[in-house]
C-alpha cells in the first residue's frame, strides 16, 4: 500500500508539505484528507450530511496511521501557511470528541544563545565607560551583522512610512516586515534588542520602541482581548504561534526554572513569534518591564477567560525568568520594576 511509501516523509523531516503532497497523490489517503478538511471547514454536518460524525471519525483514524500525523512545519518557512493548514486539518477537528491535543506544529529548536558574545562585539567601544547601556549595545551589535541591520532597517522604514490615503502607517505591511525580522535574524540579536536590561525610563522607552509600537502595537482604542484571540485562532500562523507560546512559556510552580518545559531559550523564541500578529505583545509603558498585548478585558464576554489570557503575559513566572536570563540578571534584581 501507498501508506508504506509515505514513510519517506519521516526521512524528509516530517515536513507537512511533503506529507500533504504524498497524501494528495495517493488514491487511499487523498479522499480521507479531503473529507477531514470538509469536517473542519463545515463543522462536520452541513457539507457531509447526517453521517458526518462517522465519516470524520473514520478519516481521522485512517490519517492518524499515516505520516501526516506527526508532521511539522518550520517557523518562517516558505509556504508556511500552506504547511500549517495541513497540520491543523488533522490536529484541529471541531467535531465534539475528536479534538486532538498536541503541543504545536513547529519543529523544536534547541539553542543556547550566546549573549556573552554579543556583549563582546561592542566591548572595545565601551571600554572607558563605567555605565553600559545594554540596549544601545544591542543596536550596535545588530548594525554590524548584515542580516540584522538590513531587516531591521527594512521593518523600521515600512512601519514609519505613512500611506498616501490616510497618512497612517500600513499595519499589515509593518507586521509582515516584523515577522520577517524575528523569523530570520538570529535570536542572539533579536533577544538582546527586546530584553536588554534598563534601570531608567530613557532606556526603557528605547526598548519599548523596538517594534515601532505606534504602528505595530497601539491603536486609538483597545479591542477586546477575547476578540483578538478569536481573530488569531482563525489564522493558521497566529494560532500556531500562540500554541507555541502557550506550550513553551507554560509556567510551573514546582520547577526551579519556573518553566514547565525548563527551557528559557524556547520561551523567548515563542514570545518573539507573536510579534507581528493580532496579539502582538510589547512593553506596556517605559516605567516597568511588564508586557501585554494591546487589548482590554473590559466588556469581554468571559472575564475569567480574558484574565487567564492576559495572565500568560502579565503574571507568567516562566516568561519573566526567561527575560531575566536574557538580560543576565540575578533573580533578586529581576524583582525590580524595570524587569520581568
Amino acid at each position: 500500500m501507498r501508506w508504506m511509501s509515505l514513510l519517506e516523509v519521516i526521512v524528509a523531516g516530517k515536513d507537512c508539505l511533503v506529507a500533504g503532497d504524498s497524501c494528495s497523490s495517493d488514491e487511499s489517503c487523498s479522499p480521507r484528507l479531503r473529507t477531514l478538511r470538509q469536517c473542519v471547514a463545515g463543522n462536520g454536518n452541513m457539507k457531509l450530511g447526517p453521517g458526518a460524525r462517522s465519516q470524520c471519525a473514520n478519516a481521522v483514524s485512517a490519517l492518524l496511521s499515516s505520516p501526516l500525523h506527526g508532521c511539522q512545519c518550520k517557523r518562517g518557512m516558505k509556504k508556511e501557511k500552506n504547511c500549517l493548514s495541513i497540520y491543523w486539518s488533522l490536529h484541529q477537528s471541531v467535531i465534539h470528541g475528536l479534538n486532538l491535543v498536541e503541543n504545536y506544529p513547529y519543529e523544536t529548536v534547541h539553542k543556547d544563545y550566546d549573549y556573552v558574545r554579543l556583549a563582546s562585539i561592542t566591548a572595545d567601544a565601551e571600554a572607558g565607560l563605567t555605565t553600559v547601556n545594554r540596549c544601545l549595545d544591542a543596536a550596535k551589535a545588530c548594525n554590524v551583522d548584515d542580516t540584522c541591520q538590513k531587516l531591521r532597517t527594512e521593518y523600521v522604514s515600512v512601519c514609519i512610512k505613512p500611506t498616501a490615503k490616510s497618512g497612517l502607517c500600513n499595519r499589515p505591511k509593518c507586521n509582515k516586515a516584523l515577522r520577517k525580522f524575528f523569523d530570520r535574524v538570529p535570536e542572539d540579536y533579536t533577544h538582546e534588542l527586546l530584553f536588554c536590561p534598563c534601570t531608567d525610563t530613557a532606556c526603557a522607552e528605547r526598548r519599548r520602541q523596538t517594534i515601532v509600537p505606534s504602528c505595530s502595537y497601539e491603536s486609538s482604542e483597545k479591542p477586546s482581548c477575547l476578540t483578538q484571540m478569536q481573530i488569531c485562532k482563525a489564522d493558521y500562523v497566529c494560532r500556531s504561534r500562540l500554541a507555541q507560546f502557550q506550550y513553551d512559556c507554560a509556567p510551573s510552580e514546582t520547577s526551579p526554572t519556573g518553566c514547565k518545559q525548563d527551557n528559557y531559550g524556547t520561551c523567548l523564541l515563542a514570545y518573539t513569534g507573536l510579534i507581528g500578529s493580532t496579539i502582538t505583545p510589547n512593553y506596556v509603558d517605559n516605567s516597568t518591564s511588564s508586557v501585554a498585548p494591546w487589548c482590554s478585558c473590559a466588556n469581554s464576554g468571559s472575564k475569567q477567560d480574558c484574565e487567564d489570557f492576559m495572565g500568560l503575559f502579565s503574571h507568567n513566572i516562566c516568561l519573566r525568568k526567561s527575560g531575566c536570563r536574557a538580560s543576565h540578571f540575578i533573580p533578586l534584581v529581576c524583582l525590580s520594576p524595570f524587569l520581568f
